[in-house]
């Protein structure tokens, strides 16, 4: 989606007061249920790290970090895009066991981010990470772990929607996950564009989870960009439910089994990142001294946006909205907070 639309007829089920205080029940519900069926424990999390440590995530390769100087430091930081990588080092330097995982409150400025219905400059998520043993990194164990995070945001729901019973027009996360490579969709639909490939897939699979991003697909181009110095490309992907006001696929969650010193080392070679191979982070891992984990981030305001029936992001969190954005959205009568 490329510039924001408001479906036809749309009106949001709960007023502005009910919207906001089911967003507080919702989010304590998910994490709550989400730390107890991973072993997760929450922990604090920075909101800018040092530049020259490594540590921020990179996401495509071409987004700019905010950043700025610190004079009394006497450092330059950055706003994290994303926790991937420090959540890695803080479980090594936290030192949890294999089965032990962290979670925390991510919040991020993407600033070259293209607002829309589904996208802000302002990011928050629930970034999460836990240490595996070499056994577990294989493709059926992140099957589960997936089928384990949509039974969560199931429970979430089914609870919410006791609680806002007019919620119960919106229609319930279907349980049953799809399971699909991106090579799978080029094959079936190659005329066709990566989303469009997405809409066409989850529109008959409502929840599925798209592995394999990152890599060149067959016709030598990779479904979505994802940076080499995280997930393992060939153990990842993107949990993806059908949106029922908005009629098209929605990203919730983006995943993987993280990358060993063998497949990093792969990986920045066929990304032409090599010059990485000397920050702290990069030069631990590829050490073998980081533990192996898998981990993802689950956007808050995406969740918000589909268990509460909402056609706007910016119904469900604060930001900053282009001249466009906020004309179609009070001419339709939608809210921006």
């Amino acid at each position: 989606m490329e510039k924001t639309v408001i479906p036809e007829g749309y009106a949001p089920s709960l007023n502005l007061y009910d919207t906001q205080k089911a967003i507080s029940l919702l989010k304590r519900l998910f994490e709550d249920t989400l730390g107890g069926a991973l072993h997760l424990s929450r922990v604090s999390a920075p909101l800018f790290v040092e530049a020259a440590t490594g540590l921020n995530d990179d996401l495509n390769g071409v987004e700019r970090a905010v950043s700025f100087d610190i004079p009394a430091a006497g450092r330059d930081a950055q706003v994290v895009h994303s926790l991937a990588k420090w959540k890695r080092m803080a479980l090594y330097r936290y030192q949890f066991s294999v089965g032990e995982g962290l979670y925390t409150d991510m919040n991020a400025i993407r600033r070259d981010e293209a607002p829309d219905n589904l996208h802000s400059v302002y990011v928050d998520q629930w970034d999460w990470e836990k240490v595996i043993a070499p056994r577990d990194r294989n493709v059926e164990f992140l099957k589960e772990t997936v089928r384990t995070i949509v039974k969560a945001i199931c429970e979430t729901q089914t609870t919410l929607y006791a609680v806002y019973p007019r919620l119960c027009a919106v229609p319930l996360v279907d349980p049953e996950v799809s399971f699909v490579t991106a090579q799978e969709l080029e094959d079936r639909w190659p005329s066709l564009t990566p989303k469009e490939r997405e809409n066409a897939w989850v529109k008959d699979h409502p929840t599925t989870f798209l592995m394999g991003i990152g890599g060149n697909l067959a016709s030598g181009e990779p479904h979505d960009g994802r940076a080499p110095d995280y997930d393992d490309w060939s153990l990842n992907g993107d949990i993806l439910l059908w949106n029922p006001v908005l009629k098209q696929a929605f990203e919730v969650s983006s995943m993987g089994i993280r990358v060993s010193p063998e497949v990093l080392d792969q990986q920045l070679t066929a990304a032409g990142q090599d010059g990485r191979r000397t920050l702290t982070f990069h030069k631990l891992l590829l050490e073998g001294k980081l533990p192996l984990t898998m981990g993802g981030g689950i956007g808050q305001s995406r969740l918000c946006m589909l268990l509460l029936g909402k056609a706007h992001i910016g119904e469900v969190q604060a930001s900053v909205w282009d001249p466009e954005t906020i004309v179609v959205c009070r001419d339709a009568g939608v809210i921006l907070l």
